[in-house]
């Protein structure tokens, strides 16, 4: 950890200069990409004359309690 800490020292002006802003932000880039590439993907089929309901959490129908009983 200490020569990392050194290197960013000794090298400051480069690294925070264009090329090394650059740099970061396409490493910060390639980073998010992996992480939001990571996400659920639904796909639903219906047929004719059908009533689909797709979710990706909770549902709360209409209906009263009398009606679920």
């Amino acid at each position: 950890m200490q020569r990392f800490l050194d290197y960013l020292y000794k090298n400051k002006e480069w690294i925070f200069s264009g090329i090394g802003v650059a740099m970061l932000t396409m490493l910060i880039a390639i980073f998010r990409k992996r992480i939001t590439s990571s996400k659920v993907i639904q796909k639903q089929r219906s047929g004719d004359n059908s009533v689909n309901t797709q979710i990706g959490r909770d549902l709360n129908s209409n209906k009263s309690q009398d009606d679920q009983k």
